[in-house]
């Protein structure tokens, strides 16, 4: 059946430094993009990959601002019982949320989530990020010092890793976000189900609820 879409209320970031925004798209806060070659990298909690260098200027962090509603955060399905059939709990579908998002916002309502997660307790090595379109510019800077480094950090598991979706080396972790930043329509339809697929207890899905709903119309 068709995702009910969440409420849209996953807009505040954690403290530090983020990636600044393709043309077009309005972040709550700025995100330097790093660029290629060995530089230091400014990290936030739970940011994946290990800092570069030592040389260069630092940022002050950004602030989190406060509100009087406490905003719901994505969390997991409770664990089963003791006596459940582990057979049963092995092939249950994820949670499913979706987080309404523009296309050019999609990436920041991702980026949101994943703090919310972080926030909530999640462990870093839980998440996945997954992108239908343009790579995430964790995954970018990454890139730029050879694929051997970046599937590296990706195999030791401990902390959040972005990747594009339909990526074959990229392993299901317990909970898998997914920013439909673009895309062919027949590439996302693929997607989604892919990344259902890789999310063992929760899948966020982060884009135009009208076109998702239109493309996997009765199931991811």
């Amino acid at each position: 059946m068709p995702l009910i879409p969440e409420e849209p209320q996953i807009h505040e970031s954690v403290p530090g430094p983020r990636a600044t925004p393709a043309a077009g798209r309005t972040a709550p806060t700025p995100r330097p993009v790093p660029g290629p070659g060995p530089r230091p990298v400014p990290r936030r909690p739970g940011s994946p990959g290990p800092s570069r260098g030592t040389a260069g200027t630092s940022s002050a962090p950004s602030q989190r601002s406060t509100s009087d509603t406490t905003k719901p955060v994505p969390t997991a399905p409770a664990a089963p019982a003791a006596k459940a059939d582990p057979a049963a709990a092995a092939t249950a579908a994820p949670q499913i949320q979706l987080i309404p998002a523009s296309v050019d916002g999609a990436l920041d309502a991702a980026d949101e989530a994943v703090d919310l997660l972080l926030d909530s307790g999640r462990a870093p090595g839980d998440i996945l990020v997954l992108t239908t379109a343009d790579q995430h510019p964790w995954a970018t800077h990454e890139l730029s010092f050879g694929e051997a480094s970046y599937w590296a950090q990706h195999d030791a598991g401990d902390d959040v890793f972005y990747a594009a979706a339909g990526a074959d080396r990229a392993k299901g972790r317990p909970v898998v976000v997914v920013a439909v930043n673009g895309g062919a329509d027949d590439a996302v339809a693929r997607a989604l189900p892919d990344a259902t697929s890789r999310a063992g207890a929760l899948l966020i899905v982060c884009g135009d609820p009208q076109r998702i709903n239109t493309l996997i119309g009765a199931g991811v």
